[in-house]
């Protein structure tokens, strides 16, 4: 069994926020398993900018909705590290259009990559994390779900799941010495907003600009650290005022 100080387990890590969740999870000493499902060469480059910071890891690719890929990938893990100490939840996809006109095929594959994603990951994960009285888990929301965004039903709707079921967790598991906490993003400068309208929603911010992914990744930092080491059950929003 090979052991490491800490170790951080981010979903969807192969690009923007998730590979800057990575970045900034090296810097504060953990080792990171950065998952990915598609983006080989993207989530290489996360590694490589992991290794840049002088902690260790590895890439995994496994689908989080697919729960036997998922299985597979957490024995792995299991049973090369002694330990999980954060797991940060940021696999997600988005398929958006009017909910009238939304085919099931769009509001199921988004549902399942982030709210079956979350249970597929989070569970066993989180047995290791209660042995061992100690783990911080973070999801990645969005301000869709506080809000709600046009066009976005399937995308607000899982997003606000994880966000109820982020609280119920964290009330489970207090007494037991994990945190759960949610991280809230607005528009942020990832592949997910190219084609959107930008300046017409930067009217809507009152920071009048988006954010970057740095911005929401160093917020999961502290959420991980032992600086947030009274938080649970929060939900924080890196939105710009944004509401």
């Amino acid at each position: 069994m090979v052991t490491v100080k800490k170790l951080a387990v981010v979903t969807g890590g192969s690009k923007g926020i998730g590979r800057a969740v990575c970045i900034e999870l090296a810097k504060a000493g953990y080792d990171i398993v950065v998952n990915y499902r598609s983006d080989e060469q993207g989530a290489a480059e996360t590694l490589r900018a992991v290794i840049g910071q002088g902690a260790g890891g590895k890439t995994m690719r496994f689908d989080v909705s697919n729960r036997d890929e998922t299985q597979e990938a957490v024995r792995e893990i299991a049973g090369s590290y002694e330990s999980v100490d954060v797991l940060v939840n940021n696999a997600g996809i988005h398929a958006d259009g009017l909910f009238v006109m939304m085919p099931h095929e769009d509001w199921d594959a988004v549902i399942d990559t982030t709210l079956r994603g979350f249970y597929n990951v989070t569970r066993p994960l989180l047995e290791k994390m209660i042995f061992r009285k100690r783990g911080s888990i973070v999801s990645i929301a969005s301000v869709a779900a506080l809000i709600g965004n046009r066009g976005q039903a399937n995308y607000a709707a899982a997003k606000a799941g994880l966000i109820g079921a982020s609280r119920a967790l964290a009330s489970e598991v207090a007494r037991l010495g994990v945190r759960v906490n949610v991280v809230a993003p607005g528009l942020i400068e990832t592949e997910m907003i190219k084609g959107a309208p930008i300046e017409n929603i930067k009217a809507l911010i009152p920071m009048a600009r988006t954010g970057k992914p740095e911005e929401v990744a160093k917020v999961v930092r502290f959420l991980c650290s032992d600086d947030a080491s009274y938080m649970t059950g929060q939900v924080i929003s890196v939105n710009g005022g944004m509401f």
